[in-house]
């Protein structure tokens, strides 16, 4: 969705002038807005790092320049440059992840979850939502283009569709317990560094609906994606401090569910590269999607 250029101590982003499901961004203006919705959003978990929004201008030489003289071109989100060594995803895969270090991340999204007003909405919206995103990833999943659909893999979906139907209190009883927040929206380790203290970075900028969560299902998310690199510990680290200090003890089940969903969505925008009409990397993709499924089998066993 944007090109990221590293300059020095710094990082600048600027966003693609195409058209997405959720925002259009042909329009100058558009990407305008949505560099400072980015800067003003991410403040919340990383206020050092997002330095602000720098006009691209053509000057009277036909240079282009950064914040001078001249007609604005274009838009860039400013950042500071985090070291790499420290993003969650780079340190897990060189073994360099201690339980303090999480513990660190989990204090840090709980007070950010803690702070949070909760969201209106109706328990039938936020089942309905589930509902949609789960058809959407059968129809993908089950695509007779794909190999990814094992009886075991169908068996799964059909039980998540099963659980909003025969017990849609599990799920709805979020919302009306005011436990739905404005949370980060794309969780994941890659946007997690482990300074200290933490900073979490790259929120879901483009869409609010999306960003609108349960932050257990935000924290399953990105428990699914440290299992996958190695790390299935950190989830209960994640989940056992969030707990204590939202006073909220979600039952285990509704975070199978929550791990499971995840794992399928992860699986459906894997093989949604393949639906592309020149996808990069095109052996990639089902591989990807078959680990994402066998992770969403695992926890699908804890709803029975």
């Amino acid at each position: 969705m944007a090109w990221v250029f590293l300059a020095g101590d710094c990082v600048y982003k600027l966003k693609k002038p195409v058209e997405y499901r959720h925002r259009d961004c042909h329009f100058l203006r558009d990407r305008e807005v949505l560099c400072h919705e980015e800067v003003r959003l991410n403040r919340r978990l990383a206020p050092q790092v997002y330095l602000g929004v720098a006009a691209l201008r053509l000057d009277l030489t036909g240079r282009l320049v950064l914040d001078g003289e001249g007609e604005v071109v274009d838009w860039l989100v400013v950042m500071k440059r985090l070291p790499e060594h420290l993003m969650l995803d780079v340190a897990l895969s060189r073994d360099n992840v201690t339980g303090t270090m999480v513990t660190r991340v989990a204090r840090r999204l709980a007070a950010f979850y803690r702070g949070l007003e909760p969201v209106d909405m109706p328990a039938e919206t936020y089942l309905d939502r589930f509902q949609l995103e789960l058809d959407r990833n059968r129809e993908v999943i089950t695509d007779t283009r794909f190999s990814v659909a094992s009886d075991g893999v169908r068996l799964m979906l059909d039980r998540l569709d099963r659980l909003l139907e025969e017990e849609p209190g599990l799920l709805g009883d979020r919302p009306r317990r005011g436990r739905i927040v404005e949370g980060h929206g794309d969780l994941r380790p890659e946007h997690v560094c482990l300074s200290d203290p933490p900073v979490v970075i790259d929120c879901l900028e483009f869409s609010r609906p999306l960003r609108l969560v349960d932050p257990f299902d935000e924290l399953c998310f990105l428990g699914l994606e440290c299992e996958r690199l190695g790390a299935a510990w950190i989830l209960e680290r994640l989940v056992g401090e969030c707990a204590r200090t939202l006073q909220d003890r979600p039952d285990k089940r509704l975070l199978a569910f929550y791990t499971a969903y995840r794992a399928c969505l992860r699986a459906r925008l894997s093989l949604s590269h393949l639906l592309e009409p020149d996808p990069r990397t095109p052996d990639k993709w089902e591989p990807q999607a078959r680990e994402y499924l066998a992770l969403g089998l695992r926890a699908c066993r804890e709803l029975d």
